[in-house]
This record gives C-alpha cells, structure tokens and sequence, in this order.
C-alpha cells in the first residue's frame, strides 16, 4: 500500500494501535521499515527484497561506484565498501573484497553494522540534520537495543561535529563485523545532491599499522574516490533532468 499512517497499518492489520506501534518499531529497528522525513507516515525499505530473494546491489550507487571502488583496491591494496543507512544499521551494497587477498572474510551486499559502531554509520550520523538524528536516537530508544545503546554516549554532538568538520570517521578494531577486533575502518562520505548518499569505507588489518598511519596513508584516495563517484550521480541525475525536459 506504500506509506501508512500507525492508524492505517492497524486497520488494515486487524491488530490493536498498540500492537502496532510495537511490530512498526521493531521492523523500523530491523531496518525494513522506515519513517517518512516531513511526516509520520510510514513505508517500506529495500531491505523487504531480502525477504523474497535477497538484497540486490543494483542501484544507481553501485553502477556508478564499482569501477571506482575496484580502482581504489587496485591502487591501496585493502578492501572498500558502498554502505547506506538503513534504519539503525548500516547496509553493505557492494564491496571488493572479492577482489584481494587483504581480507579475512567476504562481505556481500546485505550484511549489516551497527549505526553508532562503525565507522560509516558515524559518517552517516555527522551528516543528519538535527531532526534526522533525534529520530533514529528515539527509534534506537523505542525497540530497546542495549548494545547501541552504550555506544551514544560515546559519539557525542562535538565527535559528530568533529567528523564533519574533517570528513571522516575512523574506528579501531572493530567489534560489530565477521571477525572482530581484527579490523580497522576509515569511511568518508559520499553525496548527492548535496546531501548525503552513502559512506565509502577502507577495512584494513588492525595489527598492520595504527589508525593514524592509516588516515594518513589512505584518507586522501579515499575522498578523491567519493568525490568521483558524487559527480558520477550528480551528472546521471541531471541527464535524467534533461531526458524530462526533452520529453516535455
């Protein structure tokens, strides 16, 4: 039906308001749910297609990123990711991990992280607006995660601002991943008309350098790859904007 107000996801439900509210939070939390920006209104995510046949990796994101991501890996040696938010975690939408020896396990389009633990949900949360941020802290609040709830006191307003400000997240020996404690993450943002899209993440061994060596080694390819791989959306949506006015 699209998107639903509480009131008729519970009609046509056949459940009490409630109850509602409750399978409503819990499937928000889960990420296959999601709340409309300007509206309390309510819609399904992408993260439905798992439920039938898998999460598919073939958004604009992914075509316009793979050759980019894949270069980078060619160039760096480590492994990159494309995540975007969904819900209270991060999505994993394509990743090249495949593509070296510089990793100990595979990551697949779907696999998800934590918002607050990792690196690119932290690149995420510096670039909500104020009312973005209060509504997945009260979604985090409302399905009662303790784990990540921890984590808030941690990633304050001035460590979002920090992020920001320099354009990056970074995380040491991450726990929330197939091996934990083994890897380290930087992850900068990625755009689209001008807001933000998705992070762009670099996962190296946590034993082969310390995390400062790392910002300084990778950081900079690392933004020249996001700042492509923007202008490659940017440039598909306004041809798309010009195939309107054409067909107008």
């Amino acid at each position: 039906m699209g998107s639903l107000t509480m009131m008729q996801i519970a009609k046509r439900g056949g459940i009490p308001y409630p109850t509602a509210c409750r399978i409503v939070q819990t499937l928000i939390h889960e990420g296959l749910i999601e709340q409309e920006p300007a509206r309390k209104y309510y819609r399904p995510t992408a993260m439905v297609q798992s439920l039938s046949q898998g999460f598919q990796a073939d958004s604009l994101l992914v075509e316009r990123g793979r050759r980019h991501i894949r270069a980078l890996t060619q160039k760096v040696g480590w492994p990159v990711s494309l995540t975007v938010r969904i819900g209270t975690h991060m999505v994993v939408r394509d990743s090249t991990h495949a593509d070296t020896s510089l990793t100990f396990e595979r990551y697949y389009p779907g696999f998800r992280l934590p918002l607050m633990d990792c690196a690119s949900g932290r690149v995420c949360l510096a670039h909500m607006t104020p009312e973005e941020l209060d509504r997945v802290m009260g979604w985090i609040s409302l399905v009662g995660a303790p784990a990540e709830q921890d984590q808030t006191a941690y990633v304050s307003v001035n460590t979002l601002n920090k992020i920001r400000e320099e354009g990056y997240a970074a995380i040491g020996w991450g726990q929330h991943n197939l091996t934990p404690g083994k890897t380290s993450s930087i992850a900068v943002p990625i755009f689209r008309d001008g807001r933000f899209e998705a992070s762009l993440t670099l996962i190296y061994f946590a034993a082969a350098m310390k995390q400062g060596e790392a910002v300084e080694r990778y950081l900079s390819d690392l933004m020249t790859t996001a700042e492509a791989i923007s202008g490659e959306l940017a440039a598909s949506d306004l041809a798309d904007m010009q195939d309107v006015i054409l067909l107008n």
